[in-house]
């Protein structure tokens, strides 16, 4: 029944729809996916439609270290030379032809396919997720590195079936038969850069909502997390609706889905019609004060526009998908938060720009190596101050132009200046001077804009300037109506705080505030003892774990007090409270003593790959500062320096070298790596040469 069903997909008719390139144009791709866990491969198959627009007499596709077994032309065998990098057919293709090519292979990526959960003792954790980020699918599909090829995808992907299988497209068909994996068929009906594919393989369930406009929205979560599924993806549709609406433009693919994943990358991955999301953004209700997914859902989201319908010819042109995004985002937090969230993260973000600009850092934002801050905030500013300058009717009628006339294909930015200024009937030469080619942060300018929009940014220069004014006055701070962004600006530049003073602010009914004077409290004076202490279990885990160490550290005859009252509080993601609490218990001898064994024992457990690596970095600084490493630990490092996210597996490495560096740690090291696979010791081995 399965190789019916298989042989049908593979065969099914192919539509025309594709971009024109240079002499070979690649209109529709059939996947077929069966992933290999336990093996860490991709049994492939991939059959490609393509017109032929110039003689030529070959064609490849970018494939890294894949081994093929069959290579078919038209229904006929075929000879292929085949590297570690690339695939390559030869062949007189005549100009006006049409051809179908089969593609089967086994693939086993280093890299953008990522087997998590399959090689320990935990049920249920497994995954398969991937991540293209720029130009690496190559490494699980024979496809184009070049973000100009677009080509319409269609999935079948073969898998156990208990698991979910997530994919781009709209999910046609998923079969099911007790003797059998499950079979799932997704189908795209628009072109896309091939950066942008990405399957995901996992336990999960899933929230459905529909946008005002009647697309799908799927929000995936894993079982035990129902209870989060609502802080986590809070004004989904909201922020849906919004962005349709503020484009101009209707969603342009056929559904939304959003699947957080284990061990991810970054934060967040615009797959087209699938964004994949670090699971330590999947939060609980006190969680969302402290650090929420609205931003990155809003930014993800609105790359489905800018970036996925658009998408830039190259990193020269990266403004028109990471500027859009970050400002896009911004739109919407505004939506949801109110204009002083808008204005005052665009005025933090200048101070930021402005710094590095003064340092002779600033960068062009059409460098192709610029940096993230500048190609995302220095990009979201300059399309603040475009819609200041040609007017928001103007601004909203040429986005919309812009992504009508540009849709499914690859643009530049010099295209969308020019598409501006056609609408607008303005000259934007100046803007494109200063705002893109220069390096240089028009501090000026954007104060000139803060000041025109935001009354409480007029009121901070005002405050800043006016010296008949006290910049730091009690009475400016515990002031009701005004903004809290513009109090927490006032309060960052107050430095020390009288006791006196502290006292209101501590007892503030706004919870940033509170969060705000934990974080600057330190030493709490014993006055201040009886009003600190409510804030130990405020609704913010991050005032949490400050108050906790605050109070902990400030009076040592109450430390089994604020432990015990704090026992059961876990926090963030992360496990932020939980991990401090665990190290302060072992710290304190008269805290439930006989217990030591199993706090030090979950403190080390915390170190495993079965945790996000935010959690393990924490548990093994704590372990490090506290010389309680033990043998379990020393293998979760040592795997550690060889994990997947540079960010992590840098750290590891430092920590790593630190310790190596000690004698009796080193031969704590040498002593449980021998149970370890070669593999897991390959940063190791460096130390050795």
């Amino acid at each position: 029944m399965k190789k019916i069903v298989l042989a049908f997909i593979l065969c099914f008719y192919f539509s025309s729809y594709g971009q024109h390139q240079d002499k070979v144009d690649f209109i529709k791709a059939k996947v077929y996916l069966g992933p290999l866990p336990k093996e860490k491969k991709i049994k492939g198959g991939v059959i490609y439609r393509f017109n032929v627009l110039q003689n030529v007499d070959s064609v490849f596709f970018d494939a890294k270290n894949m081994d093929f077994s069959k290579v078919e032309l038209d229904g006929e065998k075929i000879d292929f030379t085949a590297t570690e990098k690339t695939i390559s057919i030869k062949h007189k293709f005549k100009k006006g032809e049409s051809h179908k090519l089969f593609l089967e292979y086994v693939a086993k990526p280093k890299q953008t396919v990522y087997f998590i959960g399959w090689d320990d003792d935990v049920e249920g954790n497994e995954q398969i997720w991937t991540q293209g980020q720029g130009k690496y699918t190559s490494h699980w599909l024979p496809s184009f590195d070049d973000m100009e090829e677009k080509v319409e995808f269609d999935f079948t992907i073969e898998a156990d079936k208990k698991y979910q299988v997530i994919a781009n497209g709209n999910l046609l068909l998923k079969t099911d038969n007790d003797e059998e994996d499950a079979i799932w068929l997704f189908d795209m009906k628009k072109p896309m850069s091939s950066y942008l594919l990405a399957f995901a393989i996992g336990n999960y369930n899933k929230q459905v909502l529909k946008s005002d406009s009647g697309v799908r929205i799927e929000n995936y979560y894993y079982p035990n997390d129902s209870l989060k599924v609502e802080p986590t993806y809070r004004y989904t549709k909201r922020i849906f609706d919004f962005l349709e609406n503020e484009i101009g433009v209707g969603y342009p693919w056929q559904d939304y889905k959003q699947v957080p994943v284990h061990d991810f990358l970054y934060a967040g991955m615009e797959n087209t019609s699938a964004t994949f999301f670090s699971d330590a953004y999947v939060i609980d209700s006190t969680s969302f004060i402290d650090r929420n997914y609205v931003n990155i859902n809003a930014h993800e989201l609105a790359h489905q526009w800018f970036g996925n319908f658009v998408t830039e010819k190259n990193s020269e042109h990266h403004w028109l998908h990471e500027g859009f995004a970050t400002y896009y985002a911004y739109l919407a937090e505004k939506e949801i938060f109110g204009d002083d969230h808008f204005f005052w993260k665009l005025f933090e973000t200048s101070k930021t720009l402005n710094n590095i600009s003064e340092k002779g850092e600033g960068e062009s934002l059409l460098n192709p190596k610029a940096s993230s801050l500048t190609f995302y905030e220095k990009g979201a500013w300059a399309l603040a101050v475009l819609k200041d300058k040609i007017g928001e009717e103007n601004f909203k009628t040429g986005i919309r132009n812009y992504l009508n006339k540009y849709q499914f294909q690859n643009v530049t930015v010099t295209e969308f200046i020019a598409e501006m200024e056609e609408t607008s009937n303005y000259d934007l030469s100046d803007f494109k001077a200063i705002w893109l080619e220069g390096d240089v942060f028009p501090i000026d300018t954007a104060k000139d804009y803060l000041m025109k929009n935001s009354t409480s940014l007029r009121m901070y220069y005002f405050l800043k300037h006016d010296d008949e004014k006290n910049f730091n006055s009690p009475e400016i701070l515990n002031d009701s109506e005004l903004a809290t962004e513009l109090k927490l600006e006032l309060l960052q530049q107050k430095g020390d705080f009288p006791e006196l003073e502290l006292l209101p602010l501590i007892a503030s009914e706004d919870i940033r505030i509170r969060q705000f004077i934990a974080q600057k409290m330190g030493v709490i004076p014993e006055g201040l003892k009886e009003y600190a202490e409510p804030l130990l279990l405020d609704d913010s885990y991050i005032t949490n774990e400050l108050m906790l160490y605050n109070l902990w550290s400030s009076f040592d005859y109450d430390r089994s007090t604020y432990l015990e009252k704090t026992k059961d509080i876990i926090g963030l993601p992360n496990k932020n409270v939980r991990l401090l609490w665990l190290t302060l218990a072992l710290f304190t001898p008269d805290y439930n003593p006989t217990e030591s064994v199993y706090y030090h024992r979950e403190l080390v457990g915390y170190t495993s790959t079965i945790y996000n690596p935010e959690v393990r970095q924490t548990a093994f600084q704590y372990l490090s500062e506290i010389k309680a490493l033990n043998d379990d630990a020393y293998i979760n490092l040592i795997k550690a320096t060889n994990h997947h996210s540079w960010q992590f597996r840098n750290y590891a490495r430092q920590l790593f070298d630190t310790l190596w560096i000690d004698e009796e740690q080193k031969k704590e090291i040498e002593k449980v790596a021998i149970q370890l696979n070669s593999s897991d010791l390959r940063y190791l081995k460096t130390k050795l040469k």
